[in-house]
C-alpha cells in the first residue's frame, strides 16, 4: 500500500458563512478554527492549507456566558517598561471593534505558524452587520443553533 499526499493545487476551497447572532464566542471560535484548519475534511494535512474560508457576519451580536463580558481582560504590551495595557470585551464593543474579540479567540485556537497566519489573513472575513462583499464565492450557510446540543430535540 502507498500513502498518497495531495498537492496544494488539488484542494478545492469552499466558503462558509456564519451568523454570529447570540452565539457564544468560545463555541463559535472552536468550530470556525476546525473549518479553517481543514479538520472537517477527509484529506486533512497539517502542513498544507486544506481548510475552507469562513465569513462571519453580525459580530456585534455575539455573547459571552457569565460575567466574561466585563471581567475577561485582553492584554498587550507596548514594548516600553510598564507598558502593559488591558481592555475588556465590553470596552472593545464600545469602540466598535467586536471583530477583534472573535479574531483573538480564533487565533488562540490555531497553531502559531506561518501557514496558519496566512489562514487568518486570507480565509477569515469578519463583518459587524449582515452585509458582506463575498456573494461571488457562493458561501454555504452554517446554522450554529442547530449544532448546539441544548437545542437538539430528542425523538
Amino acid at each position: 500500500m502507498k500513502t498518497t499526499t495531495l498537492k496544494k493545487t488539488e484542494f478545492k476551497k469552499e466558503w462558509h458563512i456564519v451568523d454570529a447572532t447570540d452565539i457564544s464566542v468560545g463555541r463559535l471560535a472552536s468550530r470556525v478554527s476546525l473549518i479553517l484548519k481543514g479538520k472537517n475534511k477527509p484529506q486533512f494535512s497539517p502542513n498544507l492549507p486544506v481548510g475552507d474560508g469562513v465569513i462571519i457576519v453580525n459580530t456585534d451580536k455575539i455573547r459571552f456566558s457569565g460575567k466574561k463580558n466585563t471581567e475577561k481582560k485582553y492584554y498587550k504590551h507596548t514594548g516600553h517598561p510598564g507598558g502593559i495595557k488591558e481592555i475588556t470585551p465590553e470596552k472593545l464593543k464600545e469602540k466598535n471593534k467586536s471583530e477583534d474579540i472573535i479574531k483573538k479567540a480564533i487565533k488562540g485556537m490555531l497553531p502559531n505558524s506561518p501557514l496558519f497566519r496566512d489562514l487568518m489573513k486570507n480565509s477569515l472575513k469578519l463583518y459587524k452587520d449582515a452585509n458582506h462583499p463575498h456573494e461571488s464565492q457562493n458561501p454555504n450557510s452554517i446554522d450554529f443553533k442547530s449544532l448546539n446540543r441544548k437545542n437538539e430535540v430528542n425523538v
